[in-house]
């Protein structure tokens, strides 16, 4: 299934050079990953409900082109790899300027945190099908998860 969303850029998005600043490439991806979750099934409000959040171990991107001020932009999802009890995730963001061109990519490396224990952990059952249904990359793989001692 493909994910994507388009937003309205507003003006705080952008840095004296007038063209967008490079922390709001992050700030919308990480809203697309919420939406995507609430899409799946599992808001804000279940995470909450579970006691668990996402995390991020790395947050890598890559700028192609520059949006400008007053440029609408798209940026989708996709799963670029997992681990077999959904533990871990990557997931890779794709920026798209108003016309269509890649703008910049995004890769996050995360997990889930249990947060009374501040430990990793899984999602509850109810949460498996959570990137059942995530468009893949063409490189996607599976996350190896070591055994614990």
């Amino acid at each position: 299934m493909s994910f994507k969303v388009t937003f309205a850029t507003k003006w705080s998005d952008f840095d004296p050079n007038r063209h967008m600043r490079h922390t709001a490439y992050n700030e919308y991806a990480a809203e697309v990953r919420i939406r995507y979750f609430s899409e799946q099934n599992f808001s804000i409000q279940e995470f909450t409900k579970h006691n668990v959040g996402p995390i991020l171990f790395t947050e890598e991107t890559s700028f192609r082109k520059e949006i400008h001020l007053g440029e609408n932009i798209t940026v989708n999802i996709l799963l670029a790899g997992v681990s077999s009890e959904n533990e871990r995730w990557k997931l890779r963001h794709e920026v798209f300027n108003e016309a269509g061109e890649l703008a910049a990519v995004i890769k996050v490396y995360g997990a889930w945190m249990d947060l009374t224990k501040r430990k990793l952990t899984a999602l509850p059952k109810q949460a498996n099908h959570l990137f059942l249904n995530a468009e893949k990359t063409a490189d996607f793989e599976e996350i190896p998860i070591s055994p614990k001692s």
